[in-house]
């Protein structure tokens, strides 16, 4: 019996059960430390694939952080994603008597029904609002800390 077989380690291919925290310079963007643990199987596009590279050959009951630097955790910025969509738009996909305000997250499906994308609204006018669709994290130095609770 080899040591490997003690202790699972991540591959390219795993299902996980782990606690996450990403943060950035403004603080946590998503942190599960406090709440239930995610699932998540490597390769899916749940994480970023930078993100994806710093787990795997980890082992099961890991607790570490990685610092990465600005732009490699989620790339940089693209300015193609900031886009109006006009209000008409957003009363199909959501709530018709929503009200729109700079810095609300609004979830929209993702074209091909592969889950959902966030937008951030950046500017209101009367009848469109431009969001902003980088993630918040795009260009900014990521904190990413870990705690593998198991493997599958």
């Amino acid at each position: 019996m080899s040591a490997s077989n003690d202790h699972p380690t991540i591959g390219p291919a795993s299902f996980l059960t782990l606690h996450y925290r990403l943060s950035g310079p403004q603080g946590d963007v998503i942190n599960t430390f406090n709440d239930k643990p995610a699932t998540l199987s490597l390769g899916s596009g749940e994480l970023s694939p930078a993100l994806e590279q710093q787990l795997l050959g980890l082992a099961e009951g890991t607790r570490i952080t990685f610092e990465l630097p600005a732009g490699a955790a989620f790339g940089e910025r693209n300015p193609d994603m900031q886009q109006w969509v006009s209000k008409s738009l957003l009363k199909e996909f959501g709530d018709p008597d929503e009200q729109y305000a700079v810095g609300d997250v609004v979830q929209f499906p993702a074209p091909n029904d592969q889950g959902s994308f966030a937008g951030a609204v950046q500017q209101v006018s009367d009848d469109a609002v431009l969001f902003d669709f980088n993630h918040p994290l795009a260009n900014q130095p990521v904190t990413f800390e870990v705690h593998v609770i198991g493997i599958l």
